[in-house]
């Protein structure tokens, strides 16, 4: 009987996506032999039963798309950096990406019961992803822009292929400008609003718990000046206000320059076209964002469950 390891444990749950403790038992069923223990796992319909939805997906890819005055971002998940690479992957994620764009879907639910190409639904092919690719995959979140006049320009940062990647941006200007203009402006204000994360395009937009959670920050360090109340609170709101200017995309300072404001960056490439453009809205999509990543010792994670050598 061949010995049965973590190493070993870990190689069969890798090639089969099953469970640790049906790996655990299909190796000692098998006297260890990896093959036979995956026969025995496809026997009893453990393989392609495997749990993969509650695995965390965090890495995938950022699908941005422009047709006319309208563009979409979207993003699907999977469990590793690998998948980002598969074609078929890359094929769902564009194809999602452009129906989006047509039908105008921003409800994630909508979005996957809408009619994919081929047959069936967005829904059903992400399930067949799930099952041929082997690694859980999650259609996480979809954003439309449009404007009645002007242009919606998109950038991919870090990308894989064209139109996909880890960061999407999509700026949306309003003007009766040419494309000539509007399309360079573009580039650089998505450029800007990939490296700057602003958190709203208003100051008055910004999130009032976020709000919240940076007055909370500005006070205890306040308090900690020894100063009186009064004085506290103006330091407070001193850094609130600092917190608005540089969290809302229209006050913060032009990462080009690191000196004007994208508001007067925007007013000025308007005058110098002899018309007005207007920054109506963006969408900034960064891969996995807000998603906690699960980190563990896989080796000290069988030994412990499965009562392996490690």
């Amino acid at each position: 009987m061949a010995e049965i390891t973590a190493a070993t444990v870990k190689e069969l749950r890798e090639r089969s996506g099953a469970g640790m403790m049906d790996c655990k038992k299909a190796l000692s069923e098998t006297a260890g032999d990896m093959e036979a223990a995956i026969d025995w796992l496809r026997s009893k319909g453990l393989a392609a039963a495997a749990k993969k939805s509650s695995r965390t997906a965090a890495e995938g890819l950022v699908g941005v798309a422009v047709a006319g005055t309208k563009g979409a971002a979207v993003e699907v998940n999977s469990e590793t950096d690998f998948v980002a690479k598969n074609d078929q992957f890359q094929g769902f994620v564009k194809t999602v990406t452009g129906i989006a764009l047509e039908k105008a879907i921003e409800d994630v639910e909508t979005l996957k019961n809408a009619a994919y190409p081929g047959g069936g639904t967005v829904g059903d092919a992400l399930t067949a992803n799930v099952a041929t690719i082997g690694e859980n995959q999650t259609l996480r979140r979809a954003k439309v822009l449009e404007v009645s006049q002007g242009a919606v320009v998109p950038y991919v940062h870090n990308q894989t292929v064209p139109g996909l990647g880890k960061i999407g941006v999509l700026v949306a200007l309003e003007s009766d400008a040419g494309v000539d203009v509007l399309e360079p402006l573009g580039k650089q204000l998505a450029m800007h609003i990939a490296a700057a994360f602003p958190q709203a395009l208003h100051a008055d937009h910004l999130d009032q718990e976020l709000i919240e959670r940076e007055r909370g920050v500005a006070r205890e360090k306040a308090a900690e000046s020894g100063k009186p109340e009064n004085i506290i609170e103006k330091m407070v709101e001193g850094a609130v206000q600092k917190f608005k200017k540089e969290a809302a995309l229209l006050s913060q300072l032009f990462v080009m320059d690191n000196k004007t404001p994208i508001e007067e960056v925007v007013a000025k490439a308007g005058k110098d076209a002899g018309t007005k453009i207007v920054l109506k809205d963006y969408v900034r999509f960064q891969l996995g964002e807000g998603i906690e990543k699960e980190t563990s010792d896989f080796a000290a994670e069988v030994a412990a469950a499965a009562g392996v050598k490690a």
